[in-house]
């Protein structure tokens, strides 16, 4: 737990939380935006994967996350206060 949040993944040395996203996230947007507030305040990135781009592209979601733990911490990772949204695109 960070705070009364429950994270998904978290890494506390580069202060990164991973979130997989199923639809259910669709229905409690203002939750996940209280939540990615909060954990932001708290000096995390925050990048979110929806469940099923887990497990059909598994090597671009590992790619998104070798790529967060490279960049600096930075706010600018919060897209419309849910954090980054890593949207996968097949060559």
């Amino acid at each position: 737990m960070i705070g009364s949040f429950i994270a998904d993944f978290c890494c506390f040395r580069p202060r990164l939380v991973i979130e997989l996203d199923g639809s259910q996230h669709m229905e409690q947007v203002e939750y996940d935006q209280r939540r990615t507030d909060f954990l932001i305040s708290e000096g995390f990135k925050v990048i979110r994967f929806w469940d099923n781009q887990v497990l059909k592209e598994a090597d671009s979601v590992l790619e998104a996350i070798f790529e967060a733990l490279k960049a600096p911490l930075t706010p600018s990772l919060s897209h419309k206060g849910r954090g980054r949204r890593v949207e996968a695109h097949g060559d």
